[in-house]
């Protein structure tokens, strides 16, 4: 039976009640390994038994050449703790409720079981990425998953959605390089926590499913930590490092070969838009030698294929400006080519809105603060747009005999870097002007309006992240708060200046030379220009009679809350986690944030009449609800604008 045909009769026993789907077993969740079917594996162990019998000092750490992975296994964890379980990955992925509690389930997660069997040799055996990158500007040569390794490709059998399932902290690989294949507790939380987190705020991004605690794992970094393990999942785990590694070697065979696997199994072909190209942007000039174009430009797949790519990042990118996320190590290794969220280091969520954070504290030039991830993000593009270079300049050619088994000839190597360099410059110019649109769209909703004026941009966005940033105003709680402003309560000036305060910390008004007087002046301002652009926006809905207004208003705010999250995973709160995870002192804890960065933008998540919330015991219920305000109110001082290290 072939493998298609085995998801399929996977897919036709899954369990569907009343037109719900409810998920299935583990054991019946369709299965495949389409990355290692198609892509050249580590010559050294070319079969799953070769890489089962092999010792672990024969993995390395070794250069791998000619490969795109590496088949090897994760190492067997003695007593490992089910810590932390994601629900909402679970519906996603496609196993049932309740499959969590399962010792398969737990021997999975921790890296005891494979689906691969030693005596039949039948199954699917876990593998380890091989890539490369550019890291603070320099190239750091071959990467790989250095304790990454991913098990399965999984597909939900109702949503048809299609995941590589990983682990890390899994263990030794040949791309472990001087590390130890480990993780610690303190860095799998934050993983675990923020990839459901950014997913509850609809940002793009790789997901976690469980956590694992491997106590009598010791992990030596700045100090002996307990290890840990974090089940993750995506469409796919490729990056922009991946193209790095092969452009660098050489190796055009697999550089192409890559591209079309992305073509055909990652980005479905109605998914990657046709459309001709944009103009370049004023800055790009042609030469008095640069070889005349066909006009509009030729895009063959490669060329579109990066465009794709672009474009998805610029979207995310956009998501994470109007959020105030901070990823703090954004090297191409770190990029993703679906512009999925990717490998969760020192990040943070803006606390004091400061363009110029940075949550890294190895990041001494601010290279990857907040304020330049635009402009980082289309450098590692550019990085790939030199990997794809030939495919994307060759154009109409790129499938020629001669070009594909020996490359461009020197007769018309002009044209070819020509028109790479003119297709890299105009979705240049598409990647700002997509994160722009999306920016707009995103900071609309924020503000609540329901339409994007092009002078909003400065007159609203830019002026108010100015007042932040002159304020030391807390970014996200801002949001939400003006979420609650009725427009009634701001309609005078005195309204205004009296309303001025909820936006300020505990402590009163802050930044350098402000007096409280100064500050609700500033507030006041900037609240005059919202509420007249609120009601121009809303005002063809706006009810001809008073009684109605409030509920018209209300629908506004309502509106609003949706879009600006009372709940931020922020540094301070990880921290707090970490520590109670670390001593076992409080095993629910992770269960309960997790319900709240599954739906950020509720007012309370512990009394919702489920399972498990803490109903009937009015003790507990107190507790969580202070614990939640708590959380969702003003940062302590000394919580804000944490900076952490890249050891993890």
């Amino acid at each position: 039976m072939s493998r298609l045909q085995q998801v399929t009769r996977q897919m036709a026993t899954t369990s569907v009640s009343n037109g719900a789907f409810e998920g299935v077993s583990l054991a019946d969740l369709p299965k495949s390994n389409v990355f290692t079917t198609n892509l050249p594996r580590d010559e050294k162990f070319p079969t799953p038994a070769d890489s089962y019998n092999a010792s672990r000092k024969d993995l390395g750490p070794r250069m791998v050449k000619n490969a795109l992975y590496t088949l090897v296994r994760p190492e067997e964890k003695e007593d490992p703790e089910l810590y932390g379980v994601s629900h909402q990955a679970m519906r996603d992925i496609g196993l049932k409720s309740g499959e969590e509690a399962t010792d398969s389930f737990r021997n999975l997660v921790s890296g005891n079981k494979i689906f691969w069997n030693p005596e039949s040799k039948e199954g699917i055996y876990p593998w380890a990425q091989c890539y490369g990158g550019w890291q603070f500007g320099s190239w750091a040569g071959q990467l790989g998953d250095g304790r990454a390794i991913s098990l399965f490709e999984s597909t939900n059998s109702h949503s048809k959605a299609h995941y590589e399932i990983q682990l890390k902290g899994a263990g030794l690989t040949p791309y472990s390089r001087f590390a130890d294949g480990k993780a610690v507790v303190r860095s799998s939380v934050r993983e675990f926590v923020v990839s459901e987190a950014l997913n509850g705020l609809k940002i793009p991004t790789t997901r976690a499913l469980s956590l694992v605690l491997t106590r009598k794992t010791k992990v030596a970094r700045e100090r002996i930590e307990p290890g840990a393990i974090v089940c993750r999942f995506a469409p796919s785990w490729l990056r922009i490092g991946t193209f790095d590694l092969l452009r660098a070697r050489g190796d055009r065979t697999n550089l192409r070969r890559l591209s079309d696997y992305l073509l055909t199994h990652v980005f479905p072909p109605e998914s990657v838009p046709s459309h001709p190209l944009s103009s370049p942007p004023a800055s790009f000039e042609r030469t008095t030698t640069t070889p005349p174009l066909e006009s509009p430009i030729h895009l063959n797949r490669y060329a579109l294929l990066y465009r794709h790519i672009a474009l998805l990042n610029a979207r995310t990118v956009a998501a994470w400006q109007a959020y105030g996320f901070t990823n703090g190590v954004l090297n191409t290794d770190n990029t993703s080519l679906l512009g999925l969220s990717l490998d969760f280091g020192p990040f943070a969520f803006l606390d004091n809105f400061d363009p110029s954070y940075t949550p890294n504290h190895d990041d001494h030039m601010l290279r990857y603060s907040y304020r330049n991830q635009p402009s980082i993000i289309w450098w590692n593009l550019v990085r790939l747009g030199e990997n794809l270079g030939e495919l994307i300049g060759s154009g109409p050619r790129v499938d020629e005999k001669e070009f594909v088994e020996k490359g461009v000839a020197e007769s018309w190597a002009p044209e070819l870097i020509a028109r790479a360099e003119e297709i890299i410059a105009c979705v240049g110019a598409e990647y700002q002007a997509i994160f722009l649109e999306e920016y707009k769209r995103l900071m609309s909703l924020r503000v609540g309006l329901k339409t994007v004026k092009e002078r909003d941009f400065d007159e609203l966005y830019s002026s108010l992240l100015d007042m932040l940033e002159a304020l030391e105003l807390d970014f996200s709680h801002f949001f939400r708060r003006l979420s609650n402003l009725s427009l009634s309560s701001v309609a005078s000036d005195a309204g205004r200046r009296a309303k001025a305060s909820v936006f300020f910390h505990a402590e009163g008004a802050t930044g350098l030379g402000n007096t409280e007087d100064s500050a609700r002046e500033k507030i006041a301002s900037w609240l005059e220009k919202w509420r007249a652009r609120v009601v121009e926006d809303w005002g063809s809905d706006a009810p001809d009679s008073a009684e109605r207004v409030e509920e018209w208003d209300g629908e506004r705010r309502e509106a609003m809350r949706r879009a600006n999250p009372k709940f931020v995973a922020r540094g301070w709160v990880l921290d707090e986690i970490i520590q109670r995870v670390e001593k076992g002192e409080d095993k629910e804890v992770l269960q309960r944030v997790m319900r709240m960065v599954e739906d950020p933008f509720r007012e309370t998540w512990v009394d919702g009449g489920e399972e498990g919330d803490g109903e009937g015991d009015e003790g507990k219920v107190k507790q969580w609800r202070e614990e939640e305000e708590r959380w969702c109110g003003d940062v302590p001082r000394s919580g804000r604008g944490i900076m952490c290290s890249c050891s993890s």
